[in-house]
């Protein structure tokens, strides 16, 4: 039970990485915008984060670092992809390129360097409670923060005019521009706003999750993060569930090597992007479910006044 509790909170600490850069992408999505940069702005998050806190020593400070470095790279994407209409995709892939370079070209002299390990405090009473305790409520504060997140973000898109403006911009944006709402303006908004969570995922690998800095430290859980949202049908109570699910394979292969099952180090790294694949391909053998749940001007470009 003791192992079983240790899992389901490495769980919740790893699917929180995913879930918040997820959520960030799902929110590009939902306006119509694909950001294939994910990897590249949770790179240089991360190298954002973690050099704030080795230099000023204040976490928090490293967790707005990392957020408005990821803002910072998502709206140069996105002003190339909303005002001069480049294509999002090989757009997004080079903004994904262009931070991984420039995080291990910046981040060479970080390498020596290692954060102390983060005392969380416990959640009053309910963190000692047995086996609930340590499983659920030892977590950082950002873990409980990406779950009321999704919440947030669950009542916006299905509960206020906001999300109702939101998705329709997704969904048709000439008919949102006809009713007078500035699409491309609400577009970059929201790419700037997905880029910044990007960008705090980031810093929680680097000064949380794994409190060092190392080239390609993030490891492609950009990519991970990407496909959630396809996983999730772009609905945000399933993109945190896809998460822990995805952390939870992420760890299980440590409680592997720990119980001293005899399979490769190599096949057990792999477990996490072997089920990224698993479930795409599973999603890909029905088109017609995907475009009946996705956004129907996702990757489209929009021109006002065509």
């Amino acid at each position: 039970m003791e192992a079983l509790a240790l899992l389901i909170a490495a769980s919740l600490n790893a699917g929180t990485v995913l879930a918040l850069a997820a959520l960030g992408l799902l929110i590009n999505e939902k306006v119509g915008v694909v950001n294939l940069g994910a990897e590249g702005m949770m790179l240089c998050g991360a190298l954002a984060g973690f050099a704030t806190v080795v230099h000023l020593g204040v976490h928090p400070l490293g967790f707005f670092a990392g957020a408005a470095v990821g803002a910072a790279l998502a709206l140069v994407f996105g002003a190339l992809v909303v005002y001069l209409n480049t294509n999002q995709y090989a757009t997004g892939l080079a903004l994904s390129l262009f931070g991984a370079g420039l995080s291990a070209f910046l981040g060479q002299p970080y390498t020596q360097y290692k954060l102390p390990e983060l005392v969380v405090p416990h959640v009053p009473w309910l963190g000692d409670l047995p086996w609930l305790g340590p499983a659920l409520f030892r977590q950082h504060a950002l873990v409980y923060a990406t779950m009321g997140l999704a919440l947030g973000l669950v009542w916006l898109y299905d509960r206020t005019r906001t999300g109702l403006v939101l998705r329709s911009i997704g969904e048709n944006p000439e008919s949102a521009h006809a009713l007078g709402y500035p699409v491309r303006a609400i577009r970059l908004a929201a790419v700037a706003v997905g880029g910044a969570l990007c960008g705090l995922a980031g810093a929680y690998v680097a000064t949380v999750y794994t409190p060092l800095w190392v080239e390609g430290i993030i490891a492609g859980k950009g990519w991970i993060a990407l496909a959630l949202t396809t996983f999730a049908t772009w609905r945000p109570a399933r993109v945190l569930l896809g998460a822990y699910l995805f952390g939870a394979v992420t760890m299980i292969q440590f409680t592997l090597q720990g119980m001293g099952v005899g399979l490769p180090s190599q096949f057990l790294t792999m477990l996490p992007y072997l089920a990224t694949i698993v479930v795409l391909v599973l999603i890909s053998r029905s088109p017609q479910w995907i475009r009946l749940h996705m956004p129907q001007s996702l990757g489209r470009p929009f021109h006002p006044g065509a």
